[in-house]
């Protein structure tokens, strides 16, 4: 006998609607979008991710700026050799490329997560389609839209010498942390703590469960291991400035 969440037929709605239910209905939104319809709504989460990246520059620029300045002093201790010439040129290059960076990063970052939480699932014996992922991926990545405008308020807001590294403006306790002190590798972890990272590794469970192929305890762990993998290149990252 086929499951008979599986089997009804989605509700209808517009895509409109699933950008605005994914914020206080997600169950809704995956429901209706198991088959896998996800190609329209990533296409515009990553040009909106363009988008705002480039209306919100002013706004961006602190948080960007005290992220390039603790990457140059940690390139410059482990390569003293290094002029202030060839920095200033890495730094450009990341600036004339940062929207490319959110516009294709964004989408990329999506498919990863999308084959992590297809992997894991199949410990679960979930059968939902690699399409079904992207869709849950996808959609579960909307938030991060909202963190990217919350940010960019900050930046404008606080005094330029209280922004010293993105956790500066992070919802989470890495916010009251500094960088400098505290051991990479611990900051790494505790700054993937954060509001957005959770709201969005929720989500990727809801979209498991909602979905109607993996019980809800599966559908939390699987959620639970796909946040532990996006914390490798961080950790891989925070490993070697240590």
């Amino acid at each position: 006998m086929s499951d008979p969440v599986a089997s009804a037929t989605p509700p209808k709605a517009t895509l409109w609607e699933d950008f605005i239910d994914i914020f206080y209905q997600p169950a809704d939104v995956f429901e209706r979008r198991r088959n896998g319809q996800f190609g329209a709504a990533l296409l515009v989460i990553s040009v909106l991710s363009g988008v705002l990246y480039l209306a919100l520059q002013n706004g961006l620029a602190p948080i960007f700026d005290a992220e390039a300045s603790r990457a140059t002093a940690a390139m410059v201790a482990k390569n003293p050799e290094l002029n202030a010439e060839q920095l200033a040129a890495g730094q450009n290059v990341m600036e004339k490329f940062g929207v490319v960076f959110f516009v294709l990063g964004t989408p990329f970052a999506i498919f990863i997560s999308a084959a992590v939480l297809w992997l894991v699932s199949k410990l679960f014996d979930a059968k939902q389609s690699f399409a079904t992922m992207m869709m849950i991926a996808t959609y579960a990545n909307f938030p991060r839209l909202l963190e990217l405008v919350i940010n960019a308020v900050q930046g404008l807001m606080l005094a330029p010498e209280s922004i010293t590294s993105r956790f500066s403006v992070s919802l989470g306790i890495a916010r009251f942390l500094d960088p400098d002190t505290i051991n990479p590798v611990l900051l790494a972890v505790i700054g993937s703590l954060d509001i957005f990272s959770i709201w969005v590794t929720v989500l990727l469970g809801v979209g498991l469960y909602a979905t109607g192929l993996i019980q809800k305890s599966g559908a939390a762990i699987a959620a639970a291991m796909v946040w532990a993998v996006s914390l490798i290149p961080a950790l891989f990252g925070a490993i070697q400035q240590s």
